[in-house]
């Protein structure tokens, strides 16, 4: 391996590193839900709009990231962005109310958004395009230890040393990630079309070619639906709805979570490699999606299974939703390759779109249900209020299947050249 690839394979080991906490924060607030309830007496809208601050600013930053990457290369706006997710980290874990611990997250969700899209770019720049969605695959499934942290082991630390410590800790960590972006991350060249330094007019008319092409928009309506169900179910509602609906200790249910996110990690690798062995998207994407609307079937029935089988369904269910990993391929590959940025952060809008908007929206059908039972400060909800809720995400990774089958297949290549032909 030469000095340059060496280089180049440090600088991708930086960039998962800090994908690795925006996952664990992206899903945080699942794993200490309780504790959050408990800590700031909060009803279940509330607890849905601060889980979903995050997503607020992380949806509004994806465009501008997009183009930041394009344009100024990631390791400015790495640095930046880990040193806002360390203050923003510091703040939640010391919020004496709720308001400071939006805040502290909402700053969280500014500071990790610039991440996958400059992880993006760095492998769109630096490797062939044909294995563009197995290292995807292969950056989330390592990324995913984030969101596995997220389950049980914090869970297990915030029992031991407080939730509050952990966040303090995990602000010091994303200091030591912003030093290494700035001492080993080297901003290389664009490529044959791109330019470094910010040109207004010509940005803002390549960022309207992606968005004027028609082909960009099915891969954004699918993450929508099947990455923002992800989101809002991994990333607050989930430990919720096992204690609530089964009966499950929090422990319990974060194992579930865990297995959940262990399993959508194994699967982002393998559906990456199996679309780019079989040299096809969309059968992969669609199938994907079907099998996690069987899987939202289950759950709305509020069946009990064997504990074997309830956790190996939430493994076979993270594998599955796995599939939206190959939205961005989808939309990089009917787009100008020197857009790369611009095409994935426009997808990658989708799902935390729906995330902002449909995290708080089952906390409000909840509270409308709500019979007013509150057990040591923390509101009750009935099976029904809850399933009724959660049958939002339901609905979304439906759109998200149906979506799918307007996905402009690609072969796995770059075909915006041979349209422009």
């Amino acid at each position: 391996m030469s000095k340059a690839s060496d280089g180049r394979m440090i600088a991708l080991a930086v960039v998962i590193a800090a994908y690795v906490l925006s996952f664990f924060h992206r899903f945080a607030p699942a794993g200490i839900a309780g504790d959050l309830a408990s800590t700031f007496q909060t009803s279940a809208a509330s607890l849905g709009v601060l889980a979903a601050t995050y997503f607020y600013v992380y949806t509004i930053m994806q465009v501008p990231t997009g183009v930041l990457v394009d344009t100024l290369g990631p390791r400015r706006i790495l640095v930046g962005g880990s040193l806002i997710a360390a203050v923003g980290s510091l703040l939640f874990g010391l919020a004496p109310d709720l308001t400071i611990a939006m805040i502290g997250r909402t700053l969280i969700g500014l500071g990790v958004s610039v991440v996958f899209i400059a992880m993006l770019k760095l492998i769109a720049l630096w490797f062939d395009e044909r294995r563009f969605a197995t290292l995807v695959g292969l950056s989330m499934l390592i990324g995913n230890a984030g969101s596995v942290l997220a389950g049980t082991p914090l869970a297990a630390a915030a029992s031991a040393v407080s939730w509050r410590s952990v966040f303090v800790a995990v602000a010091v960590v994303s200091l030591l990630i912003a030093l290494a972006s700035w001492l080993l991350i080297r901003d290389e060249k664009q490529g044959p079309a791109g330019t470094r330094g910010f040109d207004r007019t010509a940005v803002m008319g390549a960022l309207l070619g992606v968005l004027r092409n028609r082909a960009t928009w099915p891969p954004v309506v699918v993450n929508f639906g099947l990455t923002g169900s992800f989101f809002t179910f991994g990333g607050l509602w989930l430990t919720p709805y096992l204690t609530t609906i089964h009966g499950m200790s929090s422990v319990t249910a974060a194992g579930h979570l865990s297995l959940y996110f262990a399993g959508f990690a194994i699967g982002c690798l393998a559906v990456g490699s199996l679309s780019d062995r079989i040299g096809r998207r969309k059968p992969v994407l669609f199938g994907s999606g079907l099998v996690v609307c069987g899987f939202w079937v289950l759950l709305l029935s509020a069946i009990s299974l064997p504990p074997a089988l309830s956790h190996a369904l939430f493994a076979l269910m993270g594998v599955a939703t796995a599939g939206f990993v190959l939205t961005w391929a989808c939309a990089k590959e009917v787009n100008p390759a020197h857009l790369s940025g611009m095409s994935t952060s426009v997808t990658n809008m989708g799902g935390f779109l729906a995330g902002a908007l449909i995290q708080p929206a089952v906390g409000m059908v909840m509270d409308l249900g709500w019979d007013g039972t509150v057990i040591d400060g923390v509101r009750q909800y009935s099976e029904q209020t809850f399933l009724l809720g959660i049958s939002l995400i339901a609905a979304l990774a439906l759109l998200g299947t149906i979506a799918s089958l307007f996905v402009r297949e690609t072969g796995c290549r770059n075909i915006w050249q041979a349209e422009e032909k």
